[in-house]
């Protein structure tokens, strides 16, 4: 067991920036770092990409972010742990394992965390989701994705078996962090109050460089300086339930009360109850202290018993989007981009299009806030956006739109459009019994165990 340890946050979403996670890497002083990728609709996509591609399905940076971090990671001895398997652990698992043959380190154990997905066992269920529909059978023609929350268990079994590199699919954001924790420290997985406190700072890792100040800032109200140059968040943890959210010296963004506070809220329903596979942790019995440039400390903390169910995501087909944009510009523009709103309005209608879901917004003046600014713009652009089942009436939709050039108001411009099949998501909850999750370390020459 070890009495200090530093994890480093390598990335707070699928798209996030690739150099803050090498930098930390290398000069951190880590001995982990954690790469958090996934959101519920990134993990629906990634499916929709497995479909097509039985070798695809996990996150499309994960080679470009591993090479980066590889050599610093091997030098220090930091062990990775990453999400980026989203759909397809497995996958991501081989393609790691042949890229540390390619790159020399070869030695490295790979480790993989397999059966969150449960999609066979939901389409044969009849669970209630949390939004409509309101029953499985309403949608079980559509699923394409259905992945339980998994907690850190797997991830420690992992670790005790001395794999350097993890790779999950949809497990808690929090348990990512929360596994290095309970394993180097020895916390047992009853231990509530540790397991709450340990929550608490993985989740105010979980998001990268918004605990850093990056979405915090909101300048003349909430200035943070050196915003193009943010450092990702480094955790270190102390066995005795206390903590230091710090980042890189001489690096942008801030670590202080303020963006810790502001990140501890993020997300978040009841701050006395929020729950994760692992346990339910108490925020409201967190202390912090600022203790110097950058370093916030936390301390105290509360939890109680992991809750009797998993939650799962489910991603499920839902017709198709179809969206339009075109612009006014000078004198009257505004008019003129409600006249074009008016007249679509009329054709959808004459043209019995069969719309789940239709928006107009005014760009520029009233696309964020209902009723509209109380300005007026000499510059609008018109957005409308449907949603159908069948592709045929967001065609027409964005025909339409096109149509303006000539048969609207004088001066649109600049119309673009686009169409794509709309995946929704929607949550369920189910007994933990009903989930077998399994863990695999990988060979070194070919992915094979």
């Amino acid at each position: 067991m070890v009495d200090t340890l530093r994890i480093g946050t390598g990335a707070g979403y699928s798209g996030d920036r690739i150099e803050p996670a090498a930098s930390i890497a290398k000069s951190g002083d880590l001995d982990y770092l954690v790469f958090e990728c996934l959101a519920e609709r990134t993990m629906a996509l990634a499916h929709l990409r497995r479909l097509s591609d039985p070798d695809s399905g996990y996150d499309p940076l994960l080679e470009e972010r591993l090479r980066l971090v590889l050599s610093p990671c091997v030098d220090n001895k930091i062990k990775i742990i990453t999400n980026m398997g989203a759909a397809n652990p497995l996958a991501a698992g081989k393609k790691t394992r042949s890229l540390l043959n390619e790159m020399g380190h070869a030695c490295l154990k790979v480790g993989i965390v397999l059966e969150d997905d449960i999609l066979d066992a939901m389409v044969d269920s009849d669970f209630s989701v949390l939004k409509e529909p309101d029953k499985i059978h309403e949608i079980r023609d559509k699923i394409i994705s259905a992945n339980t929350y998994l907690g850190a268990s797997p991830i420690i079994e992992l670790l005790k078996s001395k794999a350097d590199i993890i790779i999950t699919g949809r497990t808690c954001d929090p348990s990512l962090f929360l596994a290095p924790m309970m394993h180097e420290h020895g916390w047992k997985d009853d231990d509530w109050d540790k397991i709450g406190f340990g929550i608490t700072v993985a989740h105010l890792m979980e998001c990268g460089a918004q605990v850093t100040g990056g979405y915090f800032a909101d300048p003349g109200y909430k200035n943070v300086e050196g915003l193009a140059n943010l450092s990702f968040p480094i955790a270190e943890i102390f066995a005795n339930q206390e903590a230091v959210i710090t980042k890189l010296p001489d690096t942008g963004g801030e670590v202080s009360l303020r963006t810790v506070k502001e990140q501890l809220l993020y997300e978040v329903h009841d701050p006395s109850s929020y729950k994760t596979a692992d346990g339910i942790a108490d925020f409201t019995k967190i202390k912090l202290e600022e203790k110097g440039q950058d370093m916030v400390k936390i301390s105290g903390g509360g939890g109680r018993a992991r809750p009797a169910y998993l939650k799962v995501n489910i991603g499920f087909r839902n017709g198709f989007l179809g969206e339009a944009q075109i612009s006014y510009g000078g004198y009257g523009a505004k008019n003129r981009a409600q006249l074009a709103a008016q007249i679509l309005m009329k054709r959808f209608a004459d043209l019995k299009l069969d719309f789940e879901a239709l928006r107009f917004d005014f760009i520029g003046s009233g696309s964020l806030w209902p009723g509209g600014s109380p300005s007026i713009s000499n510059e609008i652009r018109l957005r409308v956006i449907g949603r159908a089942r069948i592709r045929k009436d967001v065609e027409k939709l964005c025909n339409e739109v096109e149509a303006l050039y000539t048969n609207g108001p004088a001066g649109g411009g600049g119309v673009t459009r686009s169409i794509e099949e709309n995946i929704a998501i929607t949550s369920a909850f189910i007994p933990r019994e009903i989930v077998t999750v399994q863990t695999k370390i990988l060979g070194e020459e070919n992915g094979q165990d």
